[in-house]
C-alpha cells in the first residue's frame, strides 16, 4: 500500500511540474511580440512590418537581446549609466549609420602648455631674500625664549614671501644655508629666470623639472630650451592664473630682463590607457562610454578620465585594455540606448507607435 501511495504521488508531483512549465512557455509566448523600428527615427516603432511616416523607409525587425539585456545589467549593476539602457544592432544597420570602433589601448601620452611670459628682473626678490638671510641670522643668535620665538615668526612670513614669489622649498633651504648666492636668484650667471602665466586648469600636470621652450619676438629663429623650476601655490584672482618660474641658459647674454617671450612647456605623461577623445560621452558630470560586446551588443559604461592629451583621455577606471568602444555616431548609438532605457522602466512598452502600412 505504501509503495502504490508513493508512486501515485510522484506521478502527481511530475504532471503538476509538467503544467507548470507549459503555462510558463506559453505565457513566455504571449508576452513575447514582435518590434520593427525607422533606423533613423528610432522613437517610430511597431508590432509588425511597415513604413517610417516620417522618411518613408522600411520599418528593421528589432533583434530580441532581452536576454543578454537581463545578463549584462545582472553583472554590471554597479555600472549603469542612469537613463540608457543595453542593445544589439546588426553589422547592416551599423554600417549604414556610419559606426565606427577602436580598442581600448596602451598610449605614450603628452601635451603642451603654452603661455605668456617675460625675462625675470625682480629687485623685490632680491630684497626679500635678504629680509628671509637676516631674519634667520637673528634667530640663530637669540637665546632669549620669547625673542626666539619672534625671530622665528620673522623667518616664516620671509620664507611665506619668497614661495609666493615662486621659490622652491630647496631653493630656500639653500638660502638659510648660505650656499645659494642670492644675485644668482635675481641674476643668474649665464642663465635667466623666466616668469609665465598659465592658467588655473593647467596646471595639473606641472611640475618642477618639466622641460620648458621660449621664443622671444625681438630674437627671431632662436628657441630657448630650459626647466620649470617652481610653481607659484597662489592663484592670480583677476586673471585665474598661477605664475611659474623656469631657469633657461642663455650663455650669449641675448635675452634681457623684462623681455616678453612665448612660453611652451612640455608634459611627458608616459604610458597610460587611454582611448579617443571622440568616445566619451557626457551625463552631467559623469563621463560614459558604449562597450561593443560580442554579436554587435552595445552596453553604456561609466569611467573616470584623467587628463586629455593629444586627442585621447587617460583612463583612470571603468574600461581595460583590449575592449572595444564606439568612437563615432555615437550620438544615434547614444538615441537608441535612451530608448531602450525608457522602455526597460516603463511598466508596459507599448506594442505600437507610429507604425502602419
Amino acid at each position: 500500500m505504501i509503495w502504490r501511495t508513493i508512486l501515485f504521488l510522484l506521478l502527481m508531483f511530475g504532471c503538476t511540474q509538467k503544467h507548470e512549465n507549459m503555462d510558463a512557455s506559453k505565457h513566455e509566448a504571449v508576452t513575447h511580440k514582435e518590434l520593427y523600428r525607422c533606423s533613423m527615427h528610432p522613437a517610430v516603432t511597431s508590432d509588425k512590418p511597415g513604413i517610417c511616416p516620417i522618411c518613408h523607409m522600411d520599418l528593421e525587425k528589432v533583434e530580441d537581446d532581452s536576454m543578454q539585456m537581463k545578463m549584462d545589467t545582472h553583472s554590471s549593476d554597479t555600472q549603469a549609466v542612469e537613463g540608457r539602457g543595453s542593445f544589439s544592432l546588426s553589422q547592416e544597420r551599423q554600417q549604414m549609420i556610419g559606426v565606427t570602433t577602436a580598442p581600448v589601448a596602451i598610449r605614450h601620452l603628452g601635451y603642451e602648455v603654452r603661455a605668456s611670459g617675460k625675462v625675470a628682473f625682480d629687485p623685490e626678490l632680491f630684497t626679500t631674500i635678504e629680509e628671509y638671510r637676516q631674519a634667520v641670522m637673528s634667530k640663530n643668535l637669540m637665546k632669549d625664549d620669547l625673542m626666539q620665538g619672534q625671530a622665528n615668526d620673522l623667518v616664516s612670513s620671509a620664507r611665506t614671501k619668497l614661495k609666493l614669489m615662486g621659490l622652491s622649498d630647496q631653493q630656500i633651504r639653500s638660502l638659510s644655508s648660505g650656499k645659494e648666492n642670492a644675485m644668482d636668484l635675481l641674476l643668474p650667471h649665464g642663465s635667466v629666470w623666466v616668469y609665465a602665466e598659465v592658467f588655473e586648469y593647467e596646471v595639473a600636470g606641472l611640475q618642477p623639472g618639466v622641460e620648458v621652450e621660449i621664443e622671444a619676438p625681438s630674437i627671431p629663429n632662436k628657441i630657448f630650451t630650459g626647466k620649470l623650476s617652481s610653481i607659484n601655490p597662489v592663484v592670480n584672482s583677476p586673471t585665474r592664473t598661477v605664475r611659474v618660474r623656469a631657469l633657461i641658459p642663455d650663455p650669449q647674454a641675448l635675452l634681457r630682463p623684462e623681455t616678453f617671450v612665448n612660453v611652451k612647456i612640455k608634459i611627458d605623461l608616459g604610458e597610460k590607457l587611454a582611448i579617443p577623445e571622440s568616445a566619451v560621452l557626457f551625463a552631467g558630470e559623469k563621463k560614459f562610454v558604449f562597450v561593443v560586446m560580442d554579436k554587435g551588443h552595445f552596453m553604456p559604461r561609466p569611467i573616470e578620465a584623467g587628463l586629455k592629451a593629444e586627442g585621447y583621455y587617460e583612463v583612470t577606471s571603468g574600461l581595460h585594455e583590449g575592449e572595444t568602444i564606439v568612437t563615432s555616431a555615437n550620438f544615434l548609438i547614444d538615441s537608441e540606448s535612451r530608448l531602450r532605457g525608457v522602455l526597460e522602466n516603463s511598466p508596459q512598452a507599448p506594442a505600437h507607435s507610429h507604425g502602419g502600412n
